[in-house]
């Protein structure tokens, strides 16, 4: 009698699990357990100071860029002698235009990155149902992603086998 009655609560337990809401699958496993701030979520803004001329100030826009905001990126460049206007999103370089040119020879996808993000979403919501109990130190990533990826080895022996050039790839294996 004992053994029927904790089958149909682990049932009812898998079934409750089964049917929770719809959620975003967090498939890493970083989390934040202590009590107090997360200390990589506060960047202090840069000091204040005076403008030699406060009718040189540009006009405020909101949501544009404040001039105490930290740029560590271009501050970097600055401390190590570059021009911090390099990091402004300039476009394409015109060094790289070909480049640009030649991969969008048969046309692009302006939707590309909304049809990857559902697709993506897609992904890590089946595995996180398939993976309920995240047993063992494992990275739930790894095994989501795993038939995605591209084995560098394999491409290698097509590319030689169809008679394709690769200058830059280590020479063949004896085997």
């Amino acid at each position: 009698m004992m053994l029927p009655r904790k089958i149909m609560m682990i049932g009812l337990v898998l079934v409750v699990a089964a049917c929770s809401r719809d959620r975003d699958v967090t498939l890493t496993r970083f989390k934040n357990t202590g009590d107090g701030p997360d200390e990589f979520s506060i960047a202090p803004g840069k000091p204040l100071e005076a403008p030699e001329s406060y009718a040189a100030l540009p006009t405020p826009q909101p949501g544009a860029a404040n001039r105490t905001d930290q740029n560590p990126k271009a501050d970097g460049i600055a401390a190590l002698g570059g021009n911090p206007a390099a990091t402004a999103d300039a476009g394409v370089a015109p060094g790289d235009a070909g480049l640009v040119r030649h991969a969008a020879r048969y046309g692009t996808d302006p939707t590309i990155r909304q049809r990857l993000r559902v697709e993506d979403k897609e992904i890590r919501r089946n595995y996180g149902r398939r993976n309920i109990f995240r047993i063992g130190p494992r990275d739930n990533y790894t095994d989501a992603y795993k038939r995605q990826w591209l084995d560098s080895d394999a491409e290698q022996r097509r590319m030689r086998n169809a008679g394709v050039i690769t200058p830059t790839a280590p020479p063949p294996s004896s085997r």
